[in-house]
């Protein structure tokens, strides 16, 4: 099979949701409660080699010219992260110098609260002083997070309202659309792939966890003469409503672009000086 930038984005994305189930995945800036909860739901993949997985995207990358760049970046990203969770600091930082230089430049993933304790390391600052954005991919970069963090507080509700239910049914996690602009610097696209990520393992995370609920309760309505139909039905209908709220909220949120934000190409702010979206 010949290697293009789709399938290579594609195998990024499977490395990425893999990383989310594993010990790992308390790496990836902000997205440690979305760990926890899909770890506790999937279980941690068995035969996944994450570090030989993300190098051979890059060497792939690599072989497919500049066009594939912002892969051979979203490769060094991940075994950035693998190298901090296993606090190989040396390592990690020679692979986020070498994902900025082929274009990583989430500055605003840089101020999350599991890499804030590294500001002051001489080798982040020399890297992240090395980065550009403009500020229209800094506000999408703002938005891609938030939906991480909103999302994971999505999934543990709804994880929540589906204590005790009676139903047989099985709810979705629905998921802000992706942002469609054509983004003005190529790493945007990693912070994409990577939201995408964190949306597939949750939705897989609580649809395992539904559909163990659900065929639970088929099992007990066929052996439980005293089974409460009623109460399932009205379950039903509270988990169709609630589903309905969380469509609309989740389409509600889709990235909207601000009328006339600057393009330009610029250093990213200064470090320290970007709130993570809380």
């Amino acid at each position: 099979m010949v290697d293009t930038v789709s399938s290579l984005a594609s195998r990024v994305h499977d490395l990425l949701v893999a990383h989310l189930s594993s010990p790992a995945a308390a790496a990836i800036p902000g997205q440690g409660a979305l760990a926890t909860f899909a770890r506790a739901l999937m279980g941690t993949p068995q035969g996944v080699d994450l570090t030989a997985g993300f190098h051979d995207v890059i060497g792939r990358a690599l072989a497919l010219g500049p066009d594939a760049g912002w892969l051979v970046a979203a490769g060094h990203g991940g075994l950035a992260g693998l190298a901090f969770k296993r606090s190989q600091i040396d390592q990690a930082f020679f692979h986020l110098d070498a994902a900025v230089t082929a274009g990583y430049n989430d500055c605003v993933g840089l101020h999350s609260p599991a890499l804030r304790p590294f500001h002051d390391d001489p080798r982040l600052r020399a890297a992240y002083q090395r980065m550009r954005i403009t500020l229209a991919d800094l506000d999408e970069l703002q938005w891609l997070h938030r939906e991480v963090l909103i999302m994971s507080r999505d999934a543990t509700r709804a994880s929540i309202d589906n204590i005790n239910r009676h139903d047989t049914g099985v709810s979705l996690l629905p998921q802000a659309p992706m942002p469609t602009r054509v983004p003005n610097t190529p790493g945007i696209l990693i912070a994409r792939v990577e939201l995408a990520a964190a949306q597939t393992a949750l939705q897989r995370a609580a649809m395992k966890s539904d559909m163990s609920r659900s065929s639970g309760n088929v099992s007990l309505s066929l052996v439980d003469d005293s089974w409460d139909y009623a109460a399932a039905r009205r379950d039903a209908w509270r988990a169709d409503e609630l589903e309905s709220h969380r469509h609309q909220a989740s389409a509600a949120r889709a990235f909207v672009e601000r009328p006339g934000v600057s393009t330009l190409l610029i250093p990213c702010p200064p470090l320290g000086s970007i709130v993570y979206p809380a």
